[in-house]
């Protein structure tokens, strides 16, 4: 007899999603309890969400972690599966989610995903892109979303155990749409530097992005997924300088992060 598995919510924080939402959605229709946190779409999404049955919140950005923290205060059950809009569990993860939930002991307060990404329409083996090991299903009472913006973790308090299974990640369209990704994320990475008072240094912006490029293409063999591997080990390098050149900038207009300006002792 098949142990009856805990019951859990997923939570998926969305805006202008309409393409990528209802495949998310799909993947995940075992899910006790769905909710859609939207922040203002002017697509279909929050139509599409409805649609396939989640509970849908509309409230304004506060920012990836605090976005996703509330979405978790919204679940009805304990145990939480936060998924990003882009994002698709495969079969095999799905029956590795079951199985989990279906243990009878509480020792494991936090299981991590290996999230696999899409990227020209293949995906991507090398180059530290796979697998990334990201906790997206958990006890709520023993994790919490924590880090810095954009880039979200979650924080446990216990054991964390890993499952076999790909969590698929459609993140980029094209080119285009990774470069803008890339430029409003180093954007919110270096207002976030500045605010915790991170000093900008010439040498950061001259040897970290190289470093980057030779660590993605030749220690972590993304050269073996060809072109791919080649572009996104220079757009990775080009993220770290971009990130470095906009602490220079917003540090010489002495701006603060919401665009005002900080002090001299600031």
């Amino acid at each position: 007899m098949t142990p009856t598995r805990r019951p859990f919510s997923l939570c998926v924080i969305a805006r202008d999603e309409e393409s990528n939402l209802p495949r998310c959605l799909a993947s995940a229709s075992f899910a006790d309890d769905v909710v859609v946190l939207d922040s203002g779409s002017t697509d279909r999404t929050v139509e599409r969400a409805k649609a396939a049955g989640a509970r849908v919140f509309v409230e304004p950005f506060r920012g990836h972690v605090a976005q996703k923290a509330r979405a978790v205060e919204l679940a009805r059950h304990g145990w939480v599966l936060c998924l990003d809009a882009d994002e698709e569990i495969s079969p095999e993860l799905r029956a590795s989610i079951e199985r989990a939930l279906a243990r009878p002991d509480g020792e494991v307060a936090a299981w991590e995903l290996a999230r696999k990404t899409c990227y020209a329409g293949r995906f991507i083996e090398h180059g530290g892109w796979w697998p990334e090991w990201r906790v997206r299903l958990f006890d709520r009472a023993r994790g919490r979303w924590s880090g810095e913006d954009p880039h979200d973790r979650v924080e446990v308090e216990g054991r964390v155990g890993r499952l076999e299974g790909a969590l698929h990640h459609f993140a980029y369209r094209d080119l285009d749409h990774h470069l803008a990704k890339v430029n409003a994320y180093t954007t919110t990475m270096a207002r976030g530097l500045l605010a915790r008072g991170v000093r900008f240094s010439w040498l950061d912006l001259l040897l970290r992005p190289p470093a980057r490029f030779l660590r993605m293409y030749l220690l972590r063999r993304g050269f073996l997924d060809g072109a791919r591997g080649l572009l996104l080990a220079a757009v990775g390098a080009f993220y770290v300088f971009l990130k470095y050149a906009k602490l220079w900038e917003l540090t010489r207009a002495g701006r603060a992060p919401d665009g005002g300006k900080v002090s001299a002792s600031g």
